[in-house]
């Protein structure tokens, strides 16, 4: 008899471990990401991997990954996978993911189905479907502003280096275009003559294609590289060129350790947390409360810099230091319609009005110019200047089509 209360009673304490621990995180919740590429071979989905893992660790959810994942019918096929075998939230990581990851929210209405870099979410209007982005122009501003510094100490240190530098870009889309104009605004306030080449890859993951790019741009008289693309291509080339470099997602100091300056990148980790807790404290996940457009910036914890590399000019911390601050609290405006010019005319909204590609389901007369600026990712998470401005000089393809 004894023996029988025993074995109850250590029943019943296990039970209420069980609820406790279902109460406090949902440590059995399924949470899935869906990644166009494997995390080891791409700065980009490495970038959402580590603070997916980062993030279930913290509040205790079980992180199912698939990696690879083309931006076609594939990723419906898994991202319904993931709804089928429990997940209650599935994530998506690369923009042509986006068609596919909405008819697997409508098949699914019970899962919460979030989408980083997209643009339909509010169009759509459905409760369970939801994109998200960060300020990272702002991030790219202040990596902008580490290249200025660098390019005017070269520049003080050897009259003859030119004031020119390139940037290696995936796609002529709005959040490639908003990314190396923000960053070329940033090297423009250091250094006021700059001008910058841009050579596009037509692929957001193509080594060869970005290290014949960047190797082009250098040929071309760049003194200085960044990029808008995957792979450790453009950092290569620049390492075997000596030439300085900023990247993106993450540090690149491992491939190129004389010539890395500093990375920008978004941290997914607080859009994750905010989502996860939503659904947490839902009665049900077709219940929780999350906005259509999600946007972080620094004060969230969105935004991030990643330690200088050991190249970087004198003064560059304090200098970085002093711009953040500035971006933090409002009073820098990273699209300041003052500091540049379009067809050499001062921005308008006649002439600085995105693409309707971007703004398709925008209401009719929506400024995006006013107040001094150019007003990014205020209206909808995902970027939408797509503009190019004076000093900046478009390419085109590294491979262009026949």
């Amino acid at each position: 008899m004894k023996k029988v209360r025993l074995v109850s009673l250590l029943a019943l304490a296990a039970a209420s471990v069980a609820g406790l621990a279902a109460c406090n995180g949902n440590a059995k919740m399924k949470v899935g990401l869906i990644c166009l590429h494997p995390a080891d071979s791409s700065t980009y989905d490495k970038n959402f991997v580590e603070a997916f893992k980062e993030s279930a660790k913290k509040l205790g959810f079980n992180p199912i990954i698939r990696e690879n994942v083309p931006e076609g019918p594939e990723c419906r096929e898994v991202a319904e996978n993931l709804a089928d075998t429990g997940c209650k939230i599935v994530f998506a990581d690369s923009f042509g993911h986006e068609d596919y990851m909405i008819e697997a929210a409508k098949k699914h209405p019970n899962v919460q189905f979030c989408h980083a870099t997209g643009t339909k979410a509010a169009a759509e209007k459905l409760a369970n479907y939801h994109n998200a982005f960060a300020s990272i122009y702002e991030g790219r501003y202040l990596a902008g502003v580490v290249a200025g510094m660098k390019l005017q100490a070269m520049k003080a240190a050897d009259a003859s280096v030119a004031s020119k530098i390139g940037y290696v870009a995936a796609h002529p889309y709005a959040e490639v275009m908003s990314g190396y104009t923000s960053f070329y605004l940033g090297v423009k306030s250091i250094v006021e003559d700059v001008t910058m080449d841009v050579k596009y890859t037509d692929s957001w993951y193509d080594e060869t294609a970005e290290k014949t790019a960047a190797k082009a741009l250098i040929a071309g008289g760049a003194v200085l590289i960044s990029q808008h693309a995957d792979s450790y291509g453009a950092p290569t080339a620049c390492e075997e060129a000596k030439v300085p470099n900023v990247t993106y997602n993450g540090s690149t100091a491992s491939v190129a350790p004389e010539t890395f300056m500093v990375s920008s990148r978004i941290n997914w980790s607080p859009f994750y947390e905010f989502v996860v807790n939503a659904v947490k404290e839902a009665e049900s996940p077709e219940k929780a409360n999350i906005p259509a457009n999600w946007c972080g910036g620094f004060r969230e914890g969105s935004v991030e810099l990643s330690e200088l590399g050991k190249n970087v000019a004198p003064g560059t911390a304090e200098k970085v230091a002093e711009v953040k601050a500035k971006l933090e609290n409002g009073s820098l405006k990273v699209f300041d319609t003052s500091k540049f010019t379009v067809k050499g005319e001062a921005p308008s909204e006649a002439n600085m009005a995105p693409s309707k590609q971007w703004t398709f389901d925008y209401p009719d007369g929506t400024e995006f110019v006013k107040d001094g600026y150019y007003h990014e990712s205020e209206y909808r998470s995902a970027p939408s200047f797509d503009v190019l401005i004076d000093g900046i000089n478009d390419l085109g393809s590294v491979n262009p089509k026949e």
